[in-house]
């Protein structure tokens, strides 16, 4: 852990609050995004076909949505590929339980190497993959988009937590 300033160790009892709703909208936004991926097989296998190509077109925005490197459902692909799905998936559950690991108190991030250590498993395994030294599968990517994403919780919640705290303080609300 990076050693914070005295005065940015924690934030004061009286901000708590948007710290908290920060998180609670992350995790609905995380977990409303892993239902949408898993929801457009489910819409386009129950006569939605609307709905569940507003929902592929969306991600196609953000993946390539190959359909063998997609996991499946009711015989159709996810809206996203299954690295993409790992990474979605591990955003929402490390973001569920942030505050059972981290006080939304703090501030600070972990040190920048955890992140690159995370991630360092991604770039290996898309990188064999892609210079066919192996054929890295539906679960090897899934892994270690999880794991990615996972991390990655530890540096979007603080940051957003301090913006949020930043514009409460420059327009003046309190909680």
């Amino acid at each position: 852990m990076v050693a914070a300033s005295p005065s940015r160790t924690n934030l004061p009892s009286e901000r708590i609050f948007p710290a908290v709703a920060v998180w609670v909208f992350i995790s609905l936004v995380a977990l409303a995004v892993v239902a949408a991926i898993i929801g457009a097989p489910l819409a386009q296998s129950n006569g939605y076909p609307t709905f569940a190509t507003w929902i592929y077109e969306t991600f196609s925005y953000v993946c390539h949505q190959i359909p063998e490197r997609s996991f499946h459902l009711a015989g159709h692909k996810f809206a996203v590929c299954s690295r993409c799905t790992g990474l979605y998936s591990g955003l929402a559950f490390a973001a569920l339980l942030y505050p059972l690991v981290r006080s939304l108190k703090r501030p600070d991030t972990p040190r920048i190497f955890w992140l690159f250590l995370a991630a360092a498993p991604l770039a290996i395994d898309f990188s064999l993959g892609y210079f066919g030294v192996w054929h890295n599968t539906h679960l090897s990517r899934f892994a270690t988009g999880t794991l990615l994403g996972s991390v990655a919780v530890f540096y979007i919640l603080p940051g957003l937590i301090e913006l949020s705290s930043s514009i409460q303080r420059y327009l003046g609300w309190k909680s």
